[in-house]
């Protein structure tokens, strides 16, 4: 260990947009329990996700490696057997890492087949958990057939029954279903049914039982150094909310849709293809969208409160000042903006995510309650938290870059001026639409502070000049007269698509010392 961390807290919300939290701007959405952190930490204003979908945007952050690397490349693509992920670096330096809630990291179970490993022995379960102990591992959703298909009981739906909440499913029928006139269930996968109240009280429901459990392992851990990833469920959907919360916010509090009608008129083929599927068309619809905002924004003042009573126990329990917390999301949410639901493309909706850090070290004093503009990625956050434990990063595998110079006022002699994601959309409708093979639906996007380009294999770029349209409303991806920035760009995303990180099993230092070698032991190749 280095410095005051001995402990780190890693949270995530799932699905939550940089711009729906007060300290990042939203004009009516009040969240001052996470304000807080932020004035007592370092607020990071330009953090990009490297693909706006859960399970490739998680690996990522989890093994610090672009998803053109790691290859998890969509949510249920298994993380091959051979990645590193976070426990495997910080379990060395004597850190137990753990997870409450969500990771939607799946085991390679051809590769364990292949060797002979099962979950039954420490190391098959280790493999099959990648970077994480399961103190709570609970991806989210669990609609009855996916129940009924498990191989192991569903642990928040036995919670549930305990409290009185009966039936197969109480997931489903209860914490994400609310109820009608006459006793009828209202399912919360209807949006429609997105501003009435969870059947469940606050207390019982998913954000407050994360929470409890998340308290519950910190409280076991005592003195013992730990890394727990706290990663919550909502406000990702079902957009359903428990009494009081769903009520909490009407017309008046919700942010203008950001959109025209030219985004429709001159798509690019594939974000067409994307605006045809049901969920853009239903928040497209304004009254379907202010439905859902109601449930969105009531989970994101859920999960406010939460952290409010989060933050009064680390106080109470002493962990304030050994605790590094890490707050973010994986990933954002169109919410009806650019005639689009879900995330998926590259808008800043979709790939800009809140980051806040609080480091209890004094080195980090200077930057409290400030706002760091320099471009981060996700995976910078595992180097961070290896040169915190450890006092240095290693150079083999991870593609990011660790923020602790930024967070302790140590500015690097350089840092990087544009930020990098990806989609593999081969499994959309729109690939379908398209008629592309599975192999050839992927899109990259390479940002700058002044453009944003974007390739669709097989297709046209896009382009957005942002300093003349920040909101990303005129794709000038066929227009003339931007050749040269078009090129410039294009050139940009080549190089980070080359720079990735492929010779895995040898830092750069061995690298040197093995060449040397080679001279060293004799070896003479082509003298005369």
């Amino acid at each position: 260990m280095t410095g005051a961390v001995r402990n780190i807290l890693f949270i995530m919300c799932d699905q939550l947009r940089w711009d729906y939290l007060s300290c990042y701007g939203h004009p009516a959405l009040r969240t001052p329990n996470i304000d807080w952190l932020a004035s007592k930490g370092i607020r990071f204003d330009a953090a990009y996700v490297q693909s706006p979908v859960c399970g490739p945007s998680r690996a990522s952050f989890y093994t610090g490696r672009t998803v053109f690397s790691h290859g998890s490349t969509w949510n249920r693509v298994p993380l091959p057997i051979g990645e590193l992920a976070v426990g495997d670096y910080l379990r060395p330096h004597g850190l137990r890492t753990a997870v409450v809630g969500k990771t939607h990291l799946f085991p390679d179970m051809g590769s364990m087949a292949r060797f002979g490993l099962n979950r039954d022995t420490d190391i098959g379960m280790t493999v099959a958990e990648p970077g994480f102990d399961p103190y709570e591992r609970d991806d989210g959703i669990h609609p009855l057939k996916m129940v009924k298909r498990a191989q192991k009981p569903f642990r928040y739906n036995d919670w549930l029954r305990s409290h009185g909440y009966e039936g197969e499913n109480p997931w489903e029928d209860y914490a994400n279903a609310a109820e009608g006139p006459n006793g009828e269930i209202l399912s919360a996968w209807n949006l429609r049914h997105s501003n009435l109240p969870a059947r469940v009280k606050e207390e019982h429901s998913e954000t407050a039982y994360m929470t409890d459990r998340g308290l519950e392992f910190i409280r076991e851990m005592g003195d013992k150094p730990w890394l727990l990833h706290l990663s919550f469920i909502k406000p990702h959907w079902p957009y359903m909310a428990p009494a009081p919360y769903h009520a909490m916010y009407g017309h008046n509090s919700f942010k203008a849709v950001a959109r025209k009608q030219s985004e429709r008129e001159t798509a690019h083929p594939v974000f067409a293809a994307f605006q045809k599927h049901e969920v853009s068309l239903t928040l497209s619809d304004d009254n379907a969208r202010e439905v859902v905002l109601a449930g969105y924004m009531g989970l994101v003042k859920q999960i406010d409160d939460q952290m409010g009573r989060l933050f009064r126990q680390l106080e109470s329990m002493g962990r304030l000042q050994d605790t590094m917390i890490v707050f973010t999301s994986d990933h954002g949410d169109y919410l009806g903006d650019h005639w689009m639901g879900e995330k998926e493309l590259f808008h800043e909706q979709a790939v800009r995510i809140p980051l806040i850090v609080y480091d209890p070290d004094p080195a980090a004093d200077a930057t409290r309650n400030t706002v760091e503009k320099r471009f981060v990625e996700a995976i910078d956050l595992l180097p961070t938290f290896l040169e915190t434990v450890a006092g240095e990063v290693s150079n083999a595998r991870l593609e990011g870059c660790s923020l602790l110079p930024l967070i302790r006022s140590l500015p690097p002699a350089q840092w990087r001026d544009a930020v990098f994601s990806e989609i593999d959309y081969a499994f959309y409708p729109a690939r379908e639409t398209l008629q592309v093979g599975p192999s050839d639906a992927r899109g990259y996007m390479i940002r700058t502070a002044e453009y944003k380009y974007v390739h669709f294999k097989g297709y046209r770029p896009q382009f957005f000049d942002l300093r003349n349209d920040p909101g990303e409303f005129d794709d000038l991806g066929d227009r003339s007269g931007f050749d040269a920035p078009k090129k410039e760009m294009r050139e940009r995303l080549f190089e980070r698509l080359l720079n990735r990180r492929n010779r895995v099993t040898m830092t750069d230092d061995q690298v040197l010392q093995r060449a040397r070698q080679e001279r060293d032991n004799g070896i003479v190749i082509g003298r005369w």
